[in-house]
């Protein structure tokens, strides 16, 4: 496996920097965050780390430059929007932004591209379906063509009040995942697995990977505390961001020792990128270096660095 991160968490530093800052670390790879060029529509999202849309060959041979001075690589393209939002102009710029993105990767050598599946979040998930089938059918044909994974994150982007009561992504569970595998049955069609999504929502996080070993295109380490006298005062149905808390990984309920384990019995091979989305190491850059730095060290007893064989 190959240890990285993600670029949102350092959304003032460039692509150069990004990638040495990793190497200076340690790290293997980074999964690079390539959003249209413009403001953020929310946290941690509207960071473009390579500008997709003016992708030139000049641009292309300075990222390959870049990745092998430093000897750090790409573990995929990362952009997370709702393609299956229910205003209209949000989701055909979601959608054609999307296609760029697979492009651009096929250009880089990349194969893997992260994303949402996506949700109107006032419907339900049967009534969501037939846009889903008629959004993502094309998008996973063109990853085919361009020989490129999607992997999609389970995050159930339902956390606030502009989220409910529905969230903003569909593939939450293994049930709708078994769904739309079936509905979609491509090899390029697997998960960008991240486990603290399924402990906030109280469920297995080891099993999943066991049933969807073959789908798992991209891991995210990211760690979450469930805040159980918070949850005693406001019940389950309350905003989640009331009862839970993002945090790095060892500082969570992410029991890291049984993950890799399983991770490691099922054969995944891949990359494993840490996701910081913890408030408390996000005052300034030094503290998200550091959290970095903070993360790194802790991984690091799962996924050792090879060796060199010495004749």
């Amino acid at each position: 496996m190959q240890l990285g991160f993600v670029s949102a968490i350092l959304p003032d530093l460039s692509f150069d920097q990004v990638f040495e800052t990793a190497g200076r670390i340690g790290f293997d790879c980074v999964e690079v965050c390539c959003w249209p060029v413009g403001r953020a529509e929310r946290r941690y999202a509207g960071v473009s780390h390579i500008d997709v849309g003016n992708l030139c060959e000049k641009t292309v041979a300075e990222i390959q430059a870049t990745v092998s001075r430093t000897g750090v690589g790409i573990s995929g393209l990362g952009y997370y929007p709702n393609p299956l939002s229910p205003v209209s102009t949000e989701a055909d710029t979601a959608v054609a932004h999307l296609h760029v993105v697979i492009e651009a990767a096929s250009r880089l050598g990349l194969t893997r591209v992260n994303t949402f599946v996506g949700r109107d979040w006032t419907k339900s998930v049967d009534d969501n379906w037939p846009r889903f089938l008629e959004t993502w059918t094309p998008i996973i044909r063109k990853a085919e063509k361009h020989g490129v994974k999607i992997g999609i994150e389970n995050c159930p982007m339902l956390f606030t009040a502009d989220e409910w009561p529905g969230g903003k992504n569909l593939a939450t569970t293994p049930e709708i995942w078994t769904r739309m595998f079936e509905a979609i049955p491509s090899e390029c069609f697997g998960l960008n697995y991240d486990p603290s999504h399924m402990i906030w929502q109280h469920m297995d996080y080891l099993g999943p990977m066991r049933e969807f070993r073959d789908r798992l295109f991209h891991i995210h380490a990211k760690d979450v505390r469930l805040d159980q006298h918070r949850l005693d005062r406001v019940g389950i149905l309350a905003h989640p961001n009331r009862y839970h808390t993002p945090k790095l990984p060892g500082m969570g309920d992410v029991n890291w020792g049984k993950f890799f384990s399983t991770l490691t019995d099922c054969g995944y091979r891949g990359p494993v990128c840490v996701e910081v989305e913890d408030r408390a190491w996000e005052g300034t850059l030094d503290d998200r270096i550091a959290s970095l730095q903070q993360s790194y060290n802790y991984l690091r007893n799962f996924i050792p660095r090879r060796a060199s064989v010495v004749a």
